[in-house]
């Protein structure tokens, strides 16, 4: 009985004093789990207007009704097309010197500044307008630019020039020729210059597809560096690398062109993710981000599943990036066939604030509400529940 007793009371004792010993822990967790995760004092929370398949930017009420919408929505950065489809999508006098054209013929665009009337809008609001270069070095094989300069033209090592894009013949200048360079250079400090615009942004068209590159030009500058013809195979390391290389040293002449007219112009960045970016498009953005020559990184995730959405989350380039400049998300809302559910959305803005990335941005501003399964109401609800507040965008 009496070392029953004993046994008894001594297991007694341990229990009292694992319970003791485990219980903060336990109430700790608890409060934990209970707590919600703290917001971000900053988040980019943006959205492209692009011409295509949407009708913003053809009309001043559209654009107005469209940046009200966006502020009530709690968004803090717009970024409106200025370069697409072989035109401006502003009165350029550099556009109308190198072929003849000052603005996109669409008859919406006549007569307007539709660039301007966005700026004006936005600043009302608060909001940033960072103008996006959408076309790059792309141009659309028949365009006056790609006719009236065929010597700009970039070229495969049989000669071809045509890249399709889809249905669409496409045609890239050559980020080597020096003209095509200063052409570049000037349509981008026009913008900056003639705007009160933020920033300017460049994407995945600011490079050039591996294929090319053989054109005569490329090639004897390679020759007089090098000793040696190129590869023959696009692909290969050392010529592939010696072309990123120039288009770095580009960026980095337009980067301080860019400073030394409006130091404070941020210049962001929206590209591929970099296992395709570089290897086949020539664009290495984090050497970019490395040199300081890109101040905001927008990494374009158009993934729907998620396991593979969080896979480029999670890549060592976009956490080094991101530790040092504001590294955001690109996150496809949808296209005219192809409806991007709610539910998806929200999941994906999820996982990069479980990674206290700089935010997202979404493509594009016409499938936020339109093509999609839900309704415009049940949309813009979803999108007040994830920015219920509004926020400032990261500083640079």
């Amino acid at each position: 009985m009496f070392k029953l007793y004993g046994w008894r009371r001594s297991i007694g004792l341990i229990l009292t004093i694992a319970i003791a010993l485990i219980s903060p822990m336990i109430f700790s967790h608890n409060l934990r789990a209970q707590t919600p995760p703290s917001q971000p004092k900053t988040e980019l929370r943006g959205v492209w207007l692009t011409n295509i398949d949407s009708d913003v930017i053809y009309s001043r009420k559209n654009v107005i009704d469209a940046v009200d919408r966006l502020d009530k929505l709690n968004f803090n950065t717009i970024y409106p097309t200025v370069w697409q489809g072989g035109y401006t999508m502003y009165p350029s006098a550099v556009a109308k010197r190198v072929f003849g054209q000052q603005i996109d013929p669409s008859p919406g665009l006549q007569g307007r500044d539709a660039i301007e009337e966005i700026i004006a809008a936005s600043k009302r609001k608060g909001i940033a307008v960072i103008p996006w270069f959408e076309f790059g070095f792309m141009a659309p094989a028949k365009s006056e630019l790609a006719r009236l300069h065929p010597d700009w033209l970039a070229r495969r090592r049989d000669g071809s020039t045509i890249w399709k894009e889809g249905k669409e013949d496409r045609v890239w200048l050559s980020p080597f020729h020096p003209q095509v360079q200063q052409f570049i250079q000037d349509l981008i400090l026009e913008i900056v210059t003639n705007y009160d615009l933020d920033g300017i942004q460049f994407d995945d068209h600011f490079g050039l597809p591996v294929e090319f590159g053989y054109e005569p030009l490329t090639v004897s500058m390679y020759q007089a560096e090098i000793n040696s013809l190129p590869s023959n195979d696009a692909r290969e390391t050392f010529w592939v690398r010696w072309r990123a290389d120039k288009i770095n040293d580009f960026m980095g002449r337009l980067f301080a062109a860019i400073k030394a007219r409006k130091s404070k112009c941020i210049v962001s960045v929206s590209p591929n993710p970099l296992h395709f970016a570089l290897p086949a498009h020539l664009q290495d953005w984090f050497t970019w981000e490395r040199r300081g020559y890109a101040e905001e990184i927008i990494v374009q995730v158009y993934r729907s599943d998620i396991k593979r959405f969080i896979t480029e989350l999670e890549r060592e380039e976009v956490k080094l990036s991101n530790a040092n400049i504001p590294t955001a998300i690109g996150i496809l809302t949808g296209l005219k066939n192809n409806s991007i559910s709610l539910k998806q959305i929200q999941e994906q803005v999820a996982e990069v604030r479980q990674r206290k990335l700089g935010g997202v941005s979404f493509f594009f501003y016409e499938s936020l509400a339109n093509w999609a399964k839900e309704t415009p109401v049940q949309r813009d609800s979803g999108l007040r529940s994830l920015f219920p507040t509004k926020i400032q965008r990261p500083s640079v």
